[in-house]
């Protein structure tokens, strides 16, 4: 079976083309007219693809590389095969993705499932609905009173925009995703199955028992952010949760009421962030880490993988753990919980024998 079927190949790019496109050096001139037509992976990649290699870890699969070409450092270009083209290039692996864009466009959004190109007679929309020239509409999508669309947006089969909501243009709402009190930028995408607006997760004790807190805020994000599959962002209590520009959000990650995320953050996957959090510009968060509520993490912070942030994180750390904490402290302190375990167990064998 064909791996590349769903994204069929590209008709062809000069090597001189392209990495003239991604910033590269052809190690070899002789080389410029060489066509690649596709992508693959360093193990993988075969006639027509170019790949790329970052480190040391990957001289076994560059030796045994027969893809057309391979982006690389200066370092490891001695190490390219002769028959394969050497792209001298700083960041083999931003250089890769310049190609990839260039190589197959379609998988950089979301795929239409539906074969529509313009309002589907299948959808509903209210006629209070305003949406612009060049709106996509597919199949049993639904468009509520008041809601503003702008041109060159793709509402998805199944997808639900809810009263009022604002989309800007050359946006994605993936299938079965729903967008509720909730202003949307332009170029955003956000993918299958996403809960956006409902609202936040408020109660207070009261005499018969939890009192239901209304949640009267909107969501809004910003220009150029997408949102994985399965995430959702609670709508504001009395202010509103923000996205800032350029934040990529990985799939399940849930983001609470009031939560304001700066600009060109990375969530990754399971990330749950409680309400009233403030994250700055660039912060980075590792898979299933946990934010509590009301902290404030500075810009460019960077937290590990399955980390507990319990308060305030300064701008520019790398903080890991439960409670997370400056990283070298996190590893040394790992260090000696696994040794003191490893200890324990050497000394319980030594006294059986």
């Amino acid at each position: 079976m064909d791996i590349h079927r769903f994204f069929p190949p590209h008709e062809g790019i000069s090597l001189s083309d392209l990495s003239g496109l991604c910033g590269a050096e052809l190690a070899d001139p002789s080389q410029v007219d060489r066509k690649v037509t596709g992508i693959g992976s360093l193990s993988q990649a075969g006639e027509g693809e170019v790949t790329f290699a970052v480190s040391a870890k990957n001289l076994p699969d560059l030796a045994k590389c027969r893809a057309a070409a391979v982006f690389v450092t200066e370092k490891m270009a001695e190490h390219v095969p002769s028959d394969v083209a050497a792209l001298i290039v700083a960041a083999p692996q931003s250089a890769f993705a310049r190609a990839a864009a260039i190589l197959v466009p379609d998988a950089l959004k979301p795929l239409s499932f539906t074969s529509d190109t313009g309002i589907s007679g299948a959808a509903t929309i209210d006629p209070s609905a305003r949406l612009e020239d060049g709106v996509v509409v597919e199949a049993n999508a639904v468009i509520a009173a008041g809601v503003e669309i702008g041109a060159g947006s793709v509402i998805a089969a199944g997808a639900a925009i809810g009263p009022g909501t604002r989309i800007g243009r050359d946006c994605h709402i993936g299938h079965a995703a729903t967008v509720q009190h909730a202003l949307l930028g332009n170029n955003v995408v956000i993918h299958p199955g996403a809960r956006i607006g409902q609202d936040g997760f408020g109660y207070v004790p009261g005499p018969r028992g939890l009192e239901k807190v209304p949640q009267i805020g909107r969501v809004i994000i910003q220009d150029q952010v997408e949102i994985g599959s399965g995430t959702t962002i609670d709508r504001g209590a009395l202010d509103d949760t923000v996205i800032g520009e350029g934040t990529k959000i990985d799939n399940l990650v849930q983001i609470a009421h009031n939560v304001r995320i700066g600009r060109h953050c990375v969530i990754v996957a399971q990330v749950g962030i409680a309400g009233s959090a403030t994250l700055g510009n660039g912060v980075m968060i590792g898979g299933a880490a946990g934010i509590n509520g009301h902290v404030t993490i500075g810009d460019g912070a960077q937290i590990a993988a399955l980390s507990g942030v319990a308060g305030d994180v300064p701008p520019g750390v790398r903080w890991g753990g439960q409670p997370a904490r400056p990283m070298r402290g996190f590893l040394q302190d790992a260090a000696a919980a696994n040794a003191r375990a490893f200890g324990k167990k050497e000394r319980k064998r030594g006294g059986e024998d």
